[in-house]
């Protein structure tokens, strides 16, 4: 049985590998969150496909049908669509359940010791179960269109790391700042509906006029759903180097900066939940 001991003296090395002691622990909560989120519901789980479908039917007849905004190649609209939502579906879910997430286990917190970066990264392992559902509604739209990704899929990996790095990043600000201005959970909502018309999800980032394509692709998602579009739909969809490039420089500032404020906070966590 593991020991997990306390020092002051050496609490910044000890705490990463404090972390990793208590990794059933994240796995315990992570399920805990999944269970909740889905109990005494009228669906059930069929909320996973059901958020991401309508997002893509809205994004669809708002942008194709009355934008007339072209989409990329011959890929049908609704694949590119459903293709950017689900990168977009996880960072989104991940920034509001992290902001709620402190708070909502404080008993928890006041009580017992651990690692408290555990909490928010429970949620985030809870809403990637939620995306490689929604990954999977992805390929029957793939199969029902008879679209077959070829080599590029073989990176999908790579992106779904980075995707999960993009979130993790501004999940932890966002917990923190929950935690610490308890108002805070108010503007959360409001960035992410602001985010979600600053990301290329219901349309291709090419029709950013090319004097905005450098400030735009500091926007990190711009990187991740391209990337997410062209591994999954093939060569027709268009990748800029220049965007993922600077999508994972953005998301290591981000997630470097994250880890930064949250141990900050979690400091005097006890004290302000």
């Amino acid at each position: 049985m593991a020991e997990l001991i306390i020092d002051s003296r050496d609490c910044e090395r000890q705490y990463w590998r404090d972390v990793w002691t208590c990794r059933e622990l994240l796995l315990f909560l992570a399920w805990r969150d999944i269970l909740v989120r889905y109990k005494q519901t009228v669906l059930g789980v069929a909320w996973v496909v059901l958020r991401p479908f309508v997002t893509m039917v809205v994004f669809t007849v708002v942008f194709e049908r009355i934008a007339n905004l072209p989409g990329e190649g011959t890929i049908p609209y609704t694949l590119m669509v459903y293709a950017g939502v689900l990168p977009w579906q996880f960072f989104s879910s991940v920034l509001t359940d992290a902001g709620s997430s402190l708070t909502g286990n404080a008993h928890l917190i006041s009580k017992i010791y651990f690692p408290r970066l555990i909490i928010p990264a429970g949620s985030l392992v809870a809403n990637f179960v939620d995306f490689l559902i929604a990954g999977g509604v992805m390929a029957l739209f793939m199969s029902w269109y008879g679209w077959t990704p070829d080599w590029r899929l073989l990176l999908l990996p790579l992106f779904t790391v980075l995707a999960v790095c993009g979130s993790a990043g501004p999940g932890l600000i966002v917990a923190a700042l929950s935690a610490k201005y308890r108002d805070f959970r108010f503007v959360v909502p409001f960035l992410v509906q602001f985010g979600l018309f600053l990301s290329p999800v219901g349309f291709s980032s090419t029709v950013i006029p090319g004097k905005w394509r450098l400030l735009y692709a500091c926007n990190p998602l711009v990187g991740i759903i391209g990337g997410f579009r062209w591994t999954l739909l093939g060569g027709e969809s268009q990748l800029s180097l220049s965007d993922v490039a600077i999508s994972m420089v953005a998301t290591l500032l981000l997630l470097v900066a994250g880890v930064r404020c949250f141990r900050q906070v979690e400091k005097t966590l006890a004290d302000v939940i």
